[in-house]
């Protein structure tokens, strides 16, 4: 469980809303590390354990460090290590506070909050400066490492070495060593004439079997990191229709959302993430994403994906594709720039069971609810034309499946429907629904809790891919797989800092409470206001 990364992910767009900044992200993932090892001592949590803690109570940060002089050096350093302001710095721990409690009580379910810490202490222990030292209960910093070279006797004596008496017959005992060597030198060298017709290459070291599995091991473990990607879609007045990234961490999210941001304005709000360490934390054309992206925005219904060293682009007419392939290919001349080919239908649905099938061969024992949710959507579930029925090529993946989510405890899953735009709003609302709820229908005929899975119809608000092309429109009728964060029915979700909204979601978290929309994941009912038949998405 990671934790510093899951309030990353939740808390710090709530708290920071447009603000970018990777000076205060930074300052917000210390300060989680610092907070949680602050909860987990039971005299500290158990001050507030069954008090009613609101999200906007901003006070809650005072109750946790009762100590005034505690509290100024929290800021004050957080501000001083991060460049920050020290005002600014309080303001943000002070907002960041209640809802990161929040947030840490729905991960810990069942588990008393101090024991959930406590037992996933090596998750966020290295993230605790040694300044925290004094405002932590003892135990919470990781063990200073021995300065490189130093030699740290397992035992200590004060008695002095004593020099043992010479026996009778040491002349003869001091002669064995040496005849012993004499002997050892005539193999050797009878053991090297037998080799020399077949030698082997000088100082090629040996390989245990450990050490050949311990190496294959490695390199699967490097092999299963997916490159960072950015996909984007511009619509019929050159707006950011639609965008995705799958980035390694926060730093690069930055990098991108900056570029996305400078190039579209704020319609690079849009832009979901996907900040996993299973995708590489660094991405190839993040350096040319500047010039990249304006050429692509002024393309008409054009699409990009950028993932590794390569960059795939399409467009629905050709003259401007080819522009478009040669002006990219000048702009990041180390990329390798193509044009999407013709759609290769069941090439698709092929490769996507092969690279699913691959991803839940490497979730291991224990995985993590994410990564078999990422698994999952990857498979494509190719619906014959309105029609909601499975096909038979995608059971057999989805019965392994079940068969590893039953044994992940507390996995709770959204099932997201998603259609192209060929048809009525209110026609594909209806049909991804129902696309939807087979796909939660089979995997409870499989034996999956029916309560561990939700659903919910997205039609085509939501698309990751133009649908002015075979390919985006192809891309965008898919079935998505989504963790659900919190007990829909036990917890209380996310509340909006905006005093706008002025609600209390107890549905699901509002994926920017501060923003002035409800872009949430499940149905509706959380926010009057927001209508009750779909969630706005900007």
């Amino acid at each position: 469980m990671d934790i510093i990364n899951h309030l990353t992910r939740t808390v710090s767009p709530a708290v920071l809303g447009d603000d970018h900044s990777p000076a205060k992200q930074n300052l917000l993932e210390q300060f989680y590390a610092i907070f949680a090892a602050r909860l987990a001592d039971a005299n500290t949590y158990n001050r507030f354990a069954n008090e009613n803690i609101g999200r906007d109570d901003q006070q809650f940060y005072d109750r946790v460090w009762t100590e005034d002089a505690h509290r100024d050096q929290i800021d004050r350093e957080l501000a001083t290590k991060h460049d920050v302001d020290q005002t600014a710095a309080r303001g943000l721990v002070a907002m960041a506070a209640p809802l990161a409690f929040h947030e840490i009580k729905s991960l810990a379910g069942n588990t008393p909050v101090p024991q959930f810490l406590n037992d996933n202490l090596d998750s966020y222990q290295h993230h605790i400066p040694a300044w925290a030292s004094t405002v932590l209960p003892a135990g919470m910093l990781a063990a200073t490492p021995a300065v490189a070279g130093e030699h740290i006797s397992d035992t200590v004596s004060t008695a002095p070495l004593q020099r043992e008496e010479e026996q009778k017959g040491s002349f003869l005992k001091a002669l064995l060593p040496i005849i012993g060597l004499i002997i050892l030198g005539a193999l050797a060298w009878a053991l090297l004439r037998g080799c020399q017709e077949n030698p082997e290459p000088v100082a090629t070291p040996a390989v245990t079997e450990q050490q050949a599995a311990d190496g294959d091991e490695q390199v699967a473990v490097a092999a299963d990191i997916e490159p960072a990607s950015l996909s984007i879609a511009t619509g019929e007045n050159n707006e950011l229709y639609a965008c995705r990234m799958n980035v390694g961490n926060e730093t690069l999210q930055t990098n991108v959302m900056n570029a996305l941001t400078s190039a579209f304005g704020d319609e690079a709000n849009k832009c979901r993430a996907d900040v996993d360490d299973n995708f590489a934390a660094d991405m190839p054309a993040a350096a040319q994403l500047a010039t990249i992206l304006p050429i692509v925005k002024n393309v008409p219904n054009a699409s990009m994906i950028i993932k590794g060293d390569n960059i795939t682009v399409n467009a629905p007419d050709a003259t401007a594709l080819e522009k478009l392939v040669s002006d990219l290919q000048a702009a990041a001349p180390a990329m390798t720039v193509q044009a999407e080919g013709p759609l290769d239908l069941q090439g698709e649905i092929d490769d996507s069971l092969a690279a699913a099938d691959a991803a839940m061969m490497n979730l291991g024992e224990n995985p993590d609810p994410r990564d078999v949710a990422r698994a999952l959507s990857i498979q494509v579930i190719n619906f014959e034309v309105d029609e909601a029925v499975i096909p038979d090529v995608n059971k057999a993946f989805l019965d392994r499946a079940a068969k590893i989510m039953a044994e992940v405890p507390d996995m709770n899953l959204v099932i997201i429907g998603h259609t192209d735009s060929q048809a009525s709003d209110a026609y594909n609302m209806e049909l991804s629904r129902e696309r939807a709820d087979s796909v939660k229908a089979y995997l409870v005929s499989q034996g999956i809790d029916e309560s561990k899975l939700s659903t919910k119809g997205m039609g085509e608000t939501d698309p990751i891919a133009d649908n002015s092309t075979e390919q985006g429109r192809f891309r965008n009728r898919r079935i998505e797989f989504m963790v659900n964060d919190q007990d829909v029915n036990a917890n209380e979700a996310m509340a909006t800092g905006s005093a706008a909204l002025g609600t209390n979601n107890s549905m699901d978290p509002d994926m920017n409470p501060l923003d002035n929309n409800n872009d949430d994941l499940l149905p509706d009912g959380d926010d009057a206001t927001q209508g009750t038949a779909l969630d706005p998405t900007n």
